[in-house]
């Protein structure tokens, strides 16, 4: 067994497992009160059920819970998943688990789960930048919160020694938090770090690695699926995908806009003008596209390739058709079997990498299939209406998933919603 995670609640148990699995760790979850499966699993999420229990009762089965795995031999990390608004017996259930990993461990906390809009700064945590003691969930009434301060939320519920690492520290780099986490671990049992984006959690969790202290993670599930990859090696090899967007309308354009905030990517534009066209400069446009995914693709797991880009005008196909002595239609073909051609050579090349691909616009995903060879698309699912999974039936993409998208279709999340479904489908 590689990794435990001890969670409160059976919805937080899940989720965790679901970020374990995309860095390529074998992960289930197990209901509170069911028996643990023997072998089998790298990573195990052990539901306690315990977050509106009393305190004493919290103790107890996070102690049951790790000692029900103990058959399976000592796991490599650690993990207590707590709720993203800090609610539940967090100090009690934290010192149950430093208590099992023994007098030299240390807690590492990071409360932040960016991808929620939960972050912390001077150690407060911040839902949606606003105090999470000013958020509705403060009111819950079984388990009200009535500090924002992550440190001090642990303290009212726990005599363990607690210290904390600033946002100024984070991001001075791996170096100064080194020092500071260090410093602070030899005299304190838990230790809360500031952290506002995911770069900033990877950081965090390189320096942890590092850690002479035995070391607990605590968080929402962020973190602790960043360190665990990085402490057993790095898992599996994240796989690629490729979003391909040729539509130009407003809609299309939202979509994009909400999705690149959204998951951090950065976008590929291929020119539309350089597309648009039966000349050389066609060529040149494409072989510089396909170059730019290349090199972003070391280290990117999702490229975005699109022909729209925010405050660009529209081409005047009728004057560039008259100029080239060819038809308006010739040209937006030559536009889509441009991204089409991009497509096909950095996923052919690249195979065993890409997990998938979305194509927006009938017209993208025509010109695909055409270029491709394929000779259809098995259809397994709707993802939304007029949104649809499934993979590429023979040509050289033969088995590859992909998801296909009208360009009129949807709101401004669509992209997003149809993206996390195609990667929750392909790990």
């Amino acid at each position: 067994m590689d990794v435990v995670v001890v969670c409160d609640d059976l919805t937080g148990a899940n989720a965790t497992g679901v970020k374990l699995t995309k860095k390529g760790l074998k992960t289930a979850t197990v209901v509170h009160g069911l028996p643990v499966p023997e072998s089998g699993y790298d990573a195990l999420c052990l539901d306690t059920d315990s977050r509106y229990v009393s305190e004493e009762q919290a103790r107890s089965r996070v102690k049951s819970a790790l000692e029900s795995i103990e058959s399976n031999g000592r796991a490599r990390v650690y993990s207590k998943r707590i709720d993203s608004t800090l609610r539940g017996n967090i100090g009690a259930e934290i010192e149950e688990m430093l208590d099992f990993s023994g007098e030299n461990s240390v807690a590492i906390v990071v409360s932040s789960f960016p991808e929620s809009g939960r972050s912390t700064v001077g150690g407060y945590l911040l839902v949606d930048d606003v105090p999470l003691q000013e958020t509705d969930v403060a009111k819950d009434p079984v388990s009200p919160i009535k500090t924002s301060k992550v440190k001090e939320v642990i303290q009212n519920q726990t005599n363990l020694s607690i210290s904390s690492i600033g946002l100024d520290i984070v991001m001075e780099g791996h170096e100064s938090l080194a020092r500071s986490l260090k410093k602070l671990s030899s005299t304190y049992r838990v230790i809360c770090i500031d952290a506002v984006t995911d770069e900033h959690i990877d950081m965090i969790a390189n320096v942890v690695k590092e850690c002479s202290h035995p070391v607990v993670t605590v968080d929402p599930g962020p973190f602790t699926a960043v360190y665990s990859s990085k402490y057993l090696g790095g898992g599996k090899k994240d796989k690629k995908y490729l979003v391909t967007v040729g539509s130009v309308t407003s809609q299309t354009g939202q979509q994009l806009d909400y999705f690149i905030n959204k998951w951090k990517v950065k976008p590929i534009y291929a020119k539309p003008k350089e597309l648009a066209t039966f000349k050389e400069k066609w060529q040149k446009e494409v072989d510089r596209v396909v170059a730019t995914v290349e090199k972003q693709a070391v280290q990117a797991k999702i490229i975005l390739v699109t022909t729209y880009h925010p405050g660009q005008k529209r081409l005047d196909l009728a004057e560039i058709a008259e100029a080239e002595n060819t038809t308006e239609e010739g040209l937006a073909k030559r536009i889509t079997d441009g991204l089409a051609s991009i497509s096909r050579r950095v996923l052919e090349k690249n195979k065993e990498d890409f997990a998938g691909c979305y194509l927006s616009g009938g017209d993208v995903t025509a010109s695909v299939c055409s270029i491709t060879r394929a000779q259809g698309i098995e259809l397994a699912d709707e993802v939304i209406p007029l949104a649809a999974y499934g993979k590429f039936v023979g040509g050289y993409l033969d088995g590859m998933n992909v998801i296909t998208k009208g360009g009129m279709i949807g709101d401004k999340k669509t992209l997003s919603t149809c993206m996390n479904y195609l990667v929750s489908v392909t790990h």
